[in-house]
């Protein structure tokens, strides 16, 4: 498999909550432009793209609180999906605290887990791996992890 470099991209830092995602090195849009890109004008999609557009507006207001979403991965990692309500979209996350929130990619649910379906499989499987790469960078001091802040200038290798 191909390795990939990617690092941490600031997306905005509120009272409540820093937003970041994921940017690929040779990709020119970050993994969450990538899902606003595929759904913001997609008249099949545009009331769940909506609803999670509002949702991600009041969690960087009120914080990235557990209500806000569903549990997805492995009870070992921070995997989650937005929203909560039943829709046919999902955008997966990996939430660090009530006041860190990585956005990732996501995509259309048409399987009973993500596990069946590849695409969205590849998009949480991406934030797992990036959040041992993360773990690992905390360890070995690379990464800072303050209450509302990721420090860090690594280059990560996924």
């Amino acid at each position: 498999m191909m390795m990939k470099e990617l690092e941490l991209f600031l997306i905005d830092k509120g009272e409540n909550c820093t937003m970041y995602t994921l940017q690929f090195l040779h990709d020119t849009e970050n993994e969450f432009e990538k899902f606003v890109t595929k759904f913001v004008n997609n008249e099949d999609y545009s009331e769940d793209y909506t609803r999670i557009a509002a949702i991600i507006k009041r969690i960087y207001l009120t914080g990235a609180l557990e209500r806000y979403f569903r549990l997805e991965g492995k009870l070992s990692d921070s995997v989650v999906a937005l929203p909560v309500l039943a829709s046919k979209l999902r955008l997966y996350c990996l939430r660090l605290s009530d006041k860190i929130l990585i956005l990732g990619n996501g995509g259309v649910k048409k399987t009973q887990t993500y596990n069946e379906d590849n695409e969205l499989k590849g998009y949480v499987m991406t934030l797992q791996r990036f959040e041992e790469l993360l773990k690992r960078g905390v360890e070995e001091g690379e990464v800072v992890i303050t209450e509302t802040d990721i420090e860090t200038d690594k280059i990560f290798t996924l």
